[in-house]
């Protein structure tokens, strides 16, 4: 590994060692799956910029978090916003959440509960 990928992290190693808690939102589909399920979990929607050292940062330490405090009743999906850019801007519009990233943003039936970005991400937003 490369210096700069000991700093900055290597691209397939983010691949490679993603959590398996996280459902994947690629189309509006899988938005609306995401808040149809939050009528019954919570759901947690975490927005990262795959380009910024900042949001991978705050997302491991996110994963760790969560790694370390299982919660059944929450559903975590992850949306590459650079990717899925059309996704992050539907949800800030049909929701009224002004966008930033990284980002969480919370669920229950429906509607938006909670949100937070950068160093305010944290598990707390969920049980808050």
């Amino acid at each position: 590994m490369s210096f700069f990928n000991k700093i900055f992290g290597d691209k397939n190693e983010d691949e490679n060692n993603s959590s398996s808690f996280w459902k994947l939102i690629e189309d509006e589909n899988d938005l609306k799956t995401a808040i149809a399920t939050s009528e019954n979990k919570t759901v947690a929607i975490f927005k990262h910029s795959t380009r910024c050292f900042i949001s991978k940062t705050i997302l491991r330490n996110f994963e760790k978090e969560v790694s370390e405090n299982q919660d059944n009743n929450t559903e975590f999906y992850f949306l590459d916003l650079i990717k899925f850019r059309d996704i992050s801007n539907k949800i800030a519009d049909d929701f009224e959440v002004r966008h930033e990233s990284p980002q969480l943003i919370v669920f229950e039936s429906g509607s938006v509960k909670n949100s937070a970005s950068h160093q305010d991400i944290s598990l707390s937003q969920i049980t808050e």
